[in-house]
């Protein structure tokens, strides 16, 4: 699977997974990534949960569910490398903008980046190879 084709072109609904350091989960509904490279992806957070528990623990999942009947879709396995608050990147990569004071309100942006460690297929343990 080509990731950059596959998130450019597949709509759908994605979750990410994180934890804390006691190991305590939380989901969150996220856009597609934005694809980095051929095994690296980087997602435009706020300062919440997720965010909160990547500081603590760099492992997440991210599930996307393709759009459409059935259960398509992938999981990839991941692992924070860093991340950056260039408000200036992050607007170059923000999909839907809200107006400035709605923006203010909603707090500071982070693009975190990861790197694919793993890839299945959503319904299985077929493994998935990222080209």
């Amino acid at each position: 699977m080509n990731i950059e084709t596959y998130f450019s072109k597949m709509k759908g609904i994605g979750v990410m997974a994180t934890s804390d350091k006691n190991g305590v989960v939380d989901t969150a509904i996220y856009s597609r990534p934005h694809v980095q490279g051929r095994d690296e992806l980087a997602f435009i957070m706020r300062d919440r949960l997720t965010h909160k528990n990547l500081q603590e623990n760099k492992h997440a999942n991210y599930l996307f569910l393709e759009e459409g009947q059935g259960y398509s879709g992938v999981r990839l396995f991941l692992s924070k490398i860093d991340e950056s608050s260039d408000q200036e990147l992050i607007s170059s990569l923000t999909r839907r903008h809200l107006s400035p004071e709605d923006e203010r309100l909603q707090g500071e942006k982070f693009l975190v980046r990861f790197r694919v460690d793993r890839a299945l297929s959503l319904i299985g343990g077929n493994e998935v190879i990222i080209e």
